[in-house]
């Protein structure tokens, strides 16, 4: 672990205090925060990061509401025949490679030949380019939505499973009603898995990679241009491993502080409930 995890680690916070280039390794020279300095000041790379930002509100809020719904219609007991048949259908998307599931949507949102742009002209005789300035990076969200919606279903609907049924029992005898009993015994017990689900995924969508790689390359121009991809760029395109190496390492002081202020904010919440 310390291998693959520690060194790593130190050789990028090294790196970045050097002007090392790919190929070139005997000329590098130590610059100090130069590198940092120059992110800062580099407008594509505020861009990805706004772009990364809203890409992992918007997929994760989307996600965890359909995950959310699905696993509480999944849960009721009319389905309970059906339920596992249900899953596994549900569940097919998580199983596909990141890879193959965006070259699959590259061409299904294809406004030329793509299916999807195809039957909105046919059935609502509306044409949509799914990968235009203003559409492609929501058209990116809802690709990541597609595939890892199973995911927030899988853990919601295994903590849904695991509540104590005695609490519901007693909310019946003493005459809770539907809206009641979910909104003060489902939620309350289910929040520490919704903590989790809701970390992990943001972390996860954090490091969207395949999708902008395989759909847009980061096009039109930067609109849908992730940190991840951008860092890829810099670094292995352009060779300046010194300056990818600045940025991945802001990137992930970023994403620490965030991670650290949501959970602190729900579990302050959950406290305060």
């Amino acid at each position: 672990m310390g291998f693959i995890s520690f060194y790593p680690l130190v050789s990028a916070i090294l790196t970045s205090f050097t002007d090392q280039r790919l190929g070139v390794l005997a000329a590098t020279k130590f610059i100090g925060i130069d590198n940092y300095y120059a992110a800062f000041k580099d407008m594509n790379f505020l861009k990805s990061i706004a772009n990364t930002m809203i890409f992992a509100f918007c997929a994760v809020l989307l996600e965890f509401l359909l995950g959310f719904m699905l696993a509480l219609v999944l849960h009721r007991h009319f389905l309970q025949r059906i339920r596992g048949v249900v899953r596994s259908l549900l569940f097919t998307p998580m199983f596909v490679t990141p890879v193959a599931v965006g070259l699959m949507f590259r061409y299904m949102l294809n406004v030329e030949y793509g299916i999807i742009p195809y039957l909105l002209r046919t059935l609502l005789g509306v044409q949509v380019d799914f990968f235009s300035p203003s559409l492609a990076l929501f058209s990116i969200v809802l690709v990541d939505v597609w595939q890892w919606t199973p995911f927030m279903l899988l853990l919601l609907s295994a903590g849904l499973e695991s509540l104590p049924q005695d609490c519901y029992e007693a909310a019946k005898v003493d005459g809770a009603g539907a809206f009641s009993t979910f909104w003060y015994i489902t939620l309350p017990l289910l929040r520490p898995i919704m903590l989790v689900a809701i970390l992990i995924r943001t972390l996860d969508a954090f490091r969207v990679y395949e999708y902008i790689y395989t759909i847009t390359r980061g096009g039109p121009g930067i609109a849908t241009e992730s940190i991840m991809y951008h860092i890829y760029r810099v670094g292995f395109r352009f060779f300046r491993m010194g300056e990818a190496s600045a940025k991945a390492v802001l990137f992930a002081v970023t994403v620490l502080i965030i991670v650290i202020i949501m959970y602190r904010t729900l579990r302050r919440y959950e406290e305060w409930v």
